[in-house]
């Protein structure tokens, strides 16, 4: 059997397509946590102010996915994001024991 550990996912979406489009895309990731793996939590926190600006932007909409999954899942969900417009950055980090 797989082994399974705890991991948490911060994205940061782009607002240039308005609400919807990062509503559609949060619903997006959380059902391609629910079917490979088991989905924990999901925070969002809102819209906020970068510290920099990414693709001319200034704002962007954050959001926080805890799951937990085999170690595999993951890269997938990581490649899923760098292919999806309006993902601007994400950082999924395997939590501590």
């Amino acid at each position: 059997m797989a082994v399974k550990a705890n991991y948490e996912a911060v994205m940061i979406f782009s607002l240039k397509d308005g609400e919807e489009a990062v509503q559609a895309n949060i619903e997006k990731f959380k059902s391609l946590v629910e079917k490979h793996a088991t989905l924990q939590n999901v925070d969002e926190w809102g819209k906020r102010k970068l510290a920099y600006l990414i693709n001319k932007e200034s704002e962007g909409y954050y959001a926080l996915i805890n799951f937990e999954a085999t170690a595999e899942f993951p890269a997938e969900l990581d490649r899923v994001a760098k292919i999806t417009d309006g993902v601007m950055r994400t950082m999924i980090i395997k939590k501590g024991e």
